[in-house]
């Protein structure tokens, strides 16, 4: 009996866990990206700086960050390839 507890709340917390609701950008783009983009470029909301990497898209985006580039680390930080997109999509709607 303590054998099926245990296994139908192990299957419960894993139903939940799969059901997270998607990254917030905001919050990613603060804990993971604020610190280098207020004061590196391209800076966040810097409309010009921004126009390149905005017409390439955010898949495309999201792919370079995943592999890091320059000074910016593998997922820029983020905990997940989630995170990385959402970060994206966020810095790129403030640069619209």
């Amino acid at each position: 009996m303590k054998v099926a507890i245990v296994g139908i709340t192990v299957m419960a917390a894993l139903f939940n866990i799969g059901s997270v609701a998607a990254a917030d950008g905001k919050a990613v783009f603060e804990k993971s990206c604020k610190g280098c983009h207020t004061g590196m470029p391209p800076k966040f909301g810097d409309k010009a700086a921004w126009a390149p990497l905005v017409k390439r898209g955010s898949k495309d985006l999201t792919a370079s960050v995943m592999k890091g580039k320059g000074a910016m680390p593998p997922k820029g930080g983020a905990a997940s390839e989630a995170d990385v997109s959402a970060a994206v999509d966020y810095m790129i709607e403030a640069a619209k």
